[in-house]
């Protein structure tokens, strides 16, 4: 590991988090990608060190960016803690099942999972972003049963555990489609509900020994120096144009996961 990979992985961990911050995510979407196709070549041998490590280094962004959204009032604690409760249920048990993919050395089977974690948050907010943005809500309150975001929580944590994504390609658009949530109160609320499933589900996968700590901590700083930009500006972009980022990065993503598992590259 040299100084220059270093440097380059704590200015991916900057934008990681500014851009996580901003759409509500933990940056996953460009710290996953970067270390599996740049770091590591794209050797599938070691996508579950790249989803570890990418786990781990999300424990900073949502803490920061908690944080941050939390300072300005831009975090619904009820909603949070009822995700955050179900997806701590979830990680564990996705944990469980990463674990035994690798096991049974179901390795490749893993980029098809992560493209098409990736493809259906990306098709419904580009949609929404660039061709049919709703009318936007205003306010502070994310409405619908408590019971009902702990299930949600459980089952975005059972992904977050498998895939090592901190959660918020799904929560965010869950909470805007699914609960009726404003855009803006979604981004910080997201951020809080992951904290736990960020912790426990890095912390399992460090016992497993599937995460290279030097490369994982070089991220987090970067993603937790990110993260504190994103809440000072994010009201001074508009809903349509974050959901049409969120969109466009995470289809990218999907389309090179699942192209890859064909053996096709872009």
């Amino acid at each position: 590991m040299t100084i220059e990979l270093i440097i380059f992985l704590f200015i991916i961990g900057i934008l990681a988090g500014l851009l996580g911050s901003l759409i509500g995510t933990g940056g996953c979407s460009i710290m996953l990608p970067v270390l599996f196709f740049i770091v590591y070549k794209g050797d599938v041998n070691q996508l579950p060190i790249a989803v570890g490590t990418t786990l781990v280094a999300v424990i900073f962004t949502t803490l920061s960016g908690a944080y941050g959204h939390l300072r300005i009032r831009n975090v619904h604690k009820q909603t949070a803690l009822w995700l955050g409760i179900g997806g701590t249920i979830g990680v564990i048990l996705g944990s469980i099942i990463f674990s035994l993919l690798i096991l049974y050395n179901y390795l490749v089977t893993f980029e098809l999972i992560l493209g098409l974690i990736f493809l259906w948050p990306a098709i419904r907010m580009i949609k929404e972003g660039v061709f049919s943005p709703p009318p936007m809500r205003e306010g502070d309150h994310i409405g619908g049963e408590k019971r009902k975001k702990g299930v949600f929580g459980f089952l975005v944590g059972i992904v977050t555990g498998i895939a090592g994504l901190g959660g918020g390609y799904a929560l965010v658009p869950g909470m805007i489609y699914l609960f009726g949530a404003p855009v803006y109160i979604t981004m910080g609320t997201s951020l809080a509900a992951m904290i736990p499933l960020a912790v426990i589900g890095g912390f399992l996968k460090i016992l497993g020994n599937y995460v290279n700590i030097p490369f994982a901590v070089s991220l987090g700083i970067g993603t937790a120096l990110g993260a504190q930009i994103g809440p000072r500006i994010i009201k001074k972009i508009k809903p349509n144009i974050l959901k049409t980022i969120f969109g466009i990065v995470f289809f990218y993503v999907s389309l090179k996961y699942i192209l890859l598992y064909f053996g096709m590259h872009i």
